[in-house]
């Protein structure tokens, strides 16, 4: 896996540098009158977006960058608008993940009584999943004119979104057994009879952080209680490094720290506007955002872009 990182950083690099050589051989040519201003311009901008892509990737250097995510949405304050807001957030990352190529499980998921969910739990596997993910951490604020409001009033909804480092072989977390408190369950929702009639879903709290998991993904406890297992080390993992960039941030003061609890973008769907208040990106494209194209606020996070306008 660290050979296949390596290759493809390396084929990564000799393609932009073929595309800058191209452009340079290009140039030569229009000055001889053998190429139009514009096939100029085309190239030198493909080598731009090249450049510009590299830059990008360059930001997910970190040990955890390359892991798989695991994305937990909870529902905040406000019934069944709020479940819905949670489910539409539920389905964006979906969508964000399928057209990125990661591959998607659910973990856990508790419904809304009404519409939407309460909780849900992803796991999303693949290439720098939760490098391109961790700025997601945070509150998310939806505005707009209300379904569910027989007034037809706006309503603001809440719901937080976690992002956890999915911890693999290279990373040892150790955790005395003693420390664990187990229950089991049984499974909601759909699986057929083996999983609603038997306790296979497993919680497990962990005493001395007060970190509590569920999973409920596969048909088996003896399973769910290694899913769980590796959840939980996850989020001790997680919480390691969210010790680490605590004191870095109180050396470089002037950051926003990314914690729980902060509003972190708005999506304010009667006036078509999603903006991020960290970086200031927004867009009028409000469909496509919730249908999973966020690749221009990940990217403006990870770059650290103070933009004013940022549309697409």
């Amino acid at each position: 896996k660290e050979l296949k990182t390596h290759k493809n950083w390396v084929e990564s690099f000799r393609a932009v540098e073929m595309l800058v050589e191209d452009t340079e051989v290009l140039l030569d040519f229009q000055k001889e009158g053998a190429a139009s201003e514009e096939e100029v311009e085309a190239k030198y901008q493909e080598a731009m977006n090249g450049v510009d892509e590299l830059e990008f990737r360059s930001t997910l250097r970190n040990e955890e960058d390359d892991l798989s995510a695991i994305l937990e949405i909870n529902a905040g304050a406000g019934g069944t608008e709020a479940c819905d807001w949670a489910g539409m957030l539920y389905r964006m990352y979906l969508m964000w993940a399928e057209k990125s190529g990661y591959k998607v499980a659910e973990l856990n998921r508790q419904d809304g009584d009404v519409a939407g969910i309460k909780s849900a739990e992803l796991e999303i596997s693949g290439e720098n999943a939760f490098g391109m993910l961790k700025g997601e951490n945070g509150v998310h604020r939806l505005v707009r004119v209300s379904p569910f409001n027989s007034q037809g009033k706006r309503m603001t909804s809440f719901a937080s979104v976690f992002v956890h480092p999915l911890i693999d072989d290279r990373i040892e977390v150790e955790v005395n057994p003693a420390d664990l408190e187990w229950d089991t369950f049984r499974s909601s929702g759909a699986g057929g009879q083996h999983v609603n009639k038997t306790e296979s879903a497993v919680r497990v709290r962990h005493l001395p952080s007060g970190i509590v998991v569920e999973c409920q993904q596969e048909r088996s406890q003896h399973m769910n209680r290694d899913k769980a297992l590796q959840m939980l080390k996850s989020r001790l993992y997680e919480k390691e490094l969210e010790r680490k960039r605590e004191e870095k941030d109180k050396l470089e003061a002037g950051k926003m720290k990314n914690e729980w609890g902060s509003q972190i973008r708005s999506y304010v769907l009667d006036d078509r506007r999603v903006k991020d208040h960290r970086t200031g990106y927004q867009t009028g494209q409000t469909d496509a955002v919730l249908n999973g194209d966020l690749d221009g606020f990940l990217k403006a996070f990870l770059m650290g872009v103070k933009t004013t306008s940022g549309e697409e």
